[in-house]
């Protein structure tokens, strides 16, 4: 059960997660909700280069995950917890919304999913799901904490971003020069963890099977291979899905493409067939 909780002035409204803890979110926008999951080292600040074009068509509900800024967090670690955190706040919402997650937040998204009907849609952009776990670079995690251990939090982040997203030296330095570097490195204190609990996740199809609602699959063309893998496993396990590639951007379209992922959530059904797969591959 979720309860909404007062906004107190020059704080974030929040919810109240099953654990107790509180789980905090910006709202901006009008229309019907769309509830936003941010991914690993982000915050709900993450979506500003596309929020202008998503709060003009939505009520949009920004979520802080645990851990982070004004959102409350707990141990040991559990993507469980983050699941129940996502239901707690579309169970919050007056009408049933569409949620939007991004990579370990569109694997939050889907667990959620399960423990509550009131998604009406799921838009999931590269999932980091696998049979038998994630396929991180071997010893990432170790030389994350080390990183922390050692207070270079800039490592940190630039070990994340060369070895999982696959970002080049050139598209490095962008990104340490753009609005955002800020919130990467003040949540790089969470990724080890959650490193090591996509590792642990093994993708089940069929608990998923039971999912009627529609569901929208973002796919970066230039996204790594892993996270490609995983929306072919999505596509098939879900059987109201669809594959939407975005053209030129990989793994970090909300930075690197706004207008391109602003386009590919918006988008009704019928526009720009060449971006998308319809056919489900075989099992």
């Amino acid at each position: 059960m979720s309860l909404r909780e007062p906004v107190t002035p020059g704080r974030l409204p929040a919810v109240t997660s099953r654990d107790g803890i509180t789980i905090a979110y910006e709202r901006s926008g009008s229309g019907p909700p769309l509830g936003l999951v941010h991914g690993s080292i982000s915050d709900h600040t993450y979506w500003r280069a596309v929020l202008p074009a998503l709060s003009a068509r939505f009520s949009v509900y920004a979520m802080e995950r645990r851990g982070r800024g004004e959102s409350g967090d707990a141990h040991p670690y559990r993507i469980d917890r983050e699941a129940e955190d996502v239901a707690a706040l579309v169970d919050s919402i007056a009408e049933p919304a569409v949620l939007l997650g991004h990579s370990y937040g569109a694997l939050c998204s889907l667990e959620a999913a399960l423990l509550t009907d009131r998604p009406r849609k799921l838009v999931l952009y590269d999932p980091p799901i696998h049979p038998e776990g994630f396929p991180a670079p071997p010893g990432l995690a170790g030389r994350l904490d080390a990183a922390l251990a050692a207070g270079d939090r800039d490592r940190a982040v630039e070990t994340m971003m060369r070895e999982v997203v696959g970002l080049s030296p050139a598209e490095l330095s962008a990104l340490r020069a753009g609005p955002s570097w800020g919130s990467l490195v003040g949540t790089v204190h969470t990724l080890s963890r959650e490193v090591r609990e996509a590792e642990r996740y093994r993708f089940d199809p069929s608990r998923f099977r039971p999912l009627t609602l529609p569901a929208t699959l973002l796919a970066g063309e230039q996204s790594p291979e892993p996270f490609r893998a995983g929306i072919a496993l999505a596509h098939r396990a879900l059987v109201n899905s669809r594959v939407v590639t975005m053209p030129g951007v990989g793994h970090e379209a909300v930075e690197t493409g706004p207008d391109v992922f602003a386009a590919a959530v918006l988008e009704s059904p019928g526009e720009d067939p060449r971006t998308r797969e319809r056919g489900r591959p075989p099992d």
